[in-house]
């Protein structure tokens, strides 16, 4: 698989999922989930698990899976269920985003070699903006492309294809980082590489899904040595 990866040298474009990919966003947006069902009865009132989030949830919208979970309610409810939702969220992000090991390692490289870069997310722009916030990286990324934005969300590639247009970048010398299955569905739909980012026990969802390399942080020995490998192919 690593020879799938030598072959979009030279590199040219990075494009990075947000939540899970440069931070560990799960944990608020689990706990501002659990909150929210608790509060409305879902599943009795016992909170949600992490398996659960993890399983049904995690890579959705706060729209799919408020849609999900209650597909009987109307509108108005929803919307009131999701706006609750992103009030807690945002509040524990604040708090307690913590970014993904490496990241601003891999920033600094990406700035050096003259990179072209971009943020493709489901989140909501005001999410996506805040989380870069709290990372820091407000600066650094410049174009930031939600799914909401473009008619059809991940895994569809809408995004990543629109992400490729407005850098002008080729799919074929551009890497993708993602840490959902249909995080990497949509960027193999879109025509690139896609590196999973993942814990381990977790690494085996995203291959299957069609990432060609998976790595647990931005500090993994694997990357800096396709990263390395890439470079010196220029």
């Amino acid at each position: 698989m690593e020879r799938d990866l030598l072959k979009i040298a030279p590199l040219g474009a990075v494009l990075f999922d947000i939540d899970g990919t440069m931070c560990i966003s799960d944990p608020c947006h689990h706990g501002a989930w659990s909150e929210v069902l608790q509060k409305v009865g879902f599943n009795g009132g016992v909170p949600i698990t992490v398996e659960f989030s993890m399983k049904n949830m995690t890579g959705k919208t706060d729209e799919q899976n408020a849609l999900s979970l209650f597909p009987d309610w109307d509108q108005d409810q929803l919307s009131k269920l999701i706006q609750e939702k992103k009030a807690l969220f945002e509040r524990l992000a604040r708090k307690h985003l913590e970014e993904i090991n490496g990241l601003h390692k891999f920033c600094k490289w990406i700035e050096e070699k003259g990179l072209k870069h971009a943020v493709v997310t489901n989140a909501p722009r005001y999410n996506a903006e805040l989380m870069i916030s709290s990372l820091g990286l407000t600066d650094f990324f410049p174009l930031i492309v939600t799914g909401k934005e473009c008619g059809r969300d991940k895994p569809f590639p809408d995004p990543y294809l629109k992400a490729l247009r407005e850098l002008n970048a080729s799919p074929d010398h551009t890497l993708v980082f993602e840490d959902s299955v249909v995080g990497v569905k949509a960027g193999v739909a879109a025509g690139m590489q896609v590196i999973g980012v993942a814990a381990d026990g977790q690494e085996k969802l995203l291959i299957e899904a069609g990432a060609t390399l998976w790595i647990r942080d931005y500090q993994d020995e694997k990357l800096w040595l396709v990263l390395e490998k890439l470079d010196t192919r220029k």
